[in-house]
C-alpha cells in the first residue's frame, strides 16, 4: 500500500519534472557556444580541444560550469538547470571529446557543489 502514493505521484508529475539527459542539456543550452566555438568554447567532438579539459577531470570542469568561467555564464546561462543536468551536459561534451566519464553519483554532485560554492566565496 505504501507504493501506491508514489505510483500516483509519478503518474501526475509533469513531463518536464524529469531531469534532462546530457544530450538534451547540450541541445537546449550548451550548443549556443560549444556548437560554434563562440567565445573560444571547445566545440563538441573536437578531441584536440577537449583533450586537456578531459585530462583536467570532472572535479574541475563541473564546478567551473556551475559557477561560470571566463565568458561562460553560470550553468551555461540557463539557471533553470539542476546541478545534475549541468553535470550531465559537461559529461556528454567531455565524452564526445574523448572522455570516458560515467553518470555522476550523489556524492559527486555534492562534492562539485561544495567546490563551486567555495570558488564563489573567494
Amino acid at each position: 500500500m505504501r507504493l501506491l502514493p508514489l505510483a500516483l505521484l509519478a503518474v501526475f508529475l509533469p513531463a518536464g519534472a524529469e531531469e534532462k539527459s546530457g544530450a538534451e542539456v547540450y541541445e537546449s543550452t550548451c550548443i549556443e557556444c560549444h556548437g560554434s566555438g563562440k567565445h573560444r568554447a571547445p566545440i563538441l567532438g573536437d578531441k584536440k580541444a577537449w583533450r586537456p579539459l578531459v585530462r583536467e577531470g570532472l572535479d574541475d570542469l563541473v564546478p567551473a560550469s556551475y559557477g561560470g568561467l571566463r565568458k561562460m555564464p553560470a550553468k551555461g546561462g540557463n539557471p533553470a538547470l539542476s546541478d545534475l543536468e549541468v553535470a550531465r551536459g559537461v559529461i556528454f561534451m567531455a565524452n564526445a571529446g574523448g572522455g570516458k566519464f560515467a553518470e555522476p553519483s550523489a556524492s559527486d554532485l555534492e562534492r562539485w557543489r561544495r567546490k563551486a560554492d567555495s570558488r564563489r566565496k573567494r
